[in-house]
């Protein structure tokens, strides 16, 4: 997948970029068709996304998102500390999406870099009753940027949740730091769907 699908020019000729909307415009004079953006955060803004952490079901973890920019552009960026303390372990920015993904999708990738430590997403799929079920695929990370692809395959069910993965039932994403105690800081340029 080309970065250059993502670029300025693209974007203006989407009518939407976020999931479940196939990005279709003039480049070149070409007609192009592109991988399905959930989020590029270079224009600094993150509606939808919520800071969500464990202390919501009594753990301590403490964190924030924040909208961070460079000369490159703007980022994501998920930073604080999680502690397994009272039965926690978690901090992370979530969104529901617009729309399922295709049936034709394969997978993620996303753009980011961080600490060293290893972080996830978490897909919350409709038959998910309770907020800790959901599929989750975990990445590692460094401190220089790099794209990371994560196939549905990699997706395992948590939480006690029964089903079999099914990209069309998916209705939200979270970036997680989670399952140990340790100082989070990862940054995500852009998510979409493969």
């Amino acid at each position: 997948m080309s970065r250059n699908l993502f670029n300025k020019q693209a974007k203006r000729a989407c009518t939407s970029l976020k999931a479940g909307v196939i990005c279709a415009g003039l480049m070149g004079g070409a007609a192009v068709a592109g991988p399905m953006m959930i989020e590029d955060f270079s224009d600094g803004q993150a509606p939808g996304w919520r800071y969500v952490s464990d202390r919501v079901m009594g753990g301590v973890s403490d964190g924030e998102m924040q909208m961070t920019g460079q000369a490159a552009g703007s980022f994501a960026r998920l930073v604080g500390t999680v502690s397994t303390a009272n039965n926690g372990g978690f901090i992370q920015f979530r969104r529901a999406l617009e729309a399922p993904f295709e049936a034709t999708s394969i997978g993620l990738k996303l753009r980011v870099r961080g600490n060293g430590e290893r972080y996830y997403i978490h897909l919350r799929p409709k038959s998910s009753t309770r907020p800790w079920h959901y599929f989750a695929a975990s990445f590692d990370t460094g401190t220089e940027w790099q794209d990371v692809t994560l196939p549905w395959s990699a997706f395992t069910a948590q939480g006690g949740l029964i089903a079999d993965f099914n990209a069309t039932e998916i209705t939200s994403i979270g970036v997680v730091a989670y399952g140990a105690d340790y100082e989070a800081q990862l940054d995500v340029a852009w998510i979409a769907v493969e």
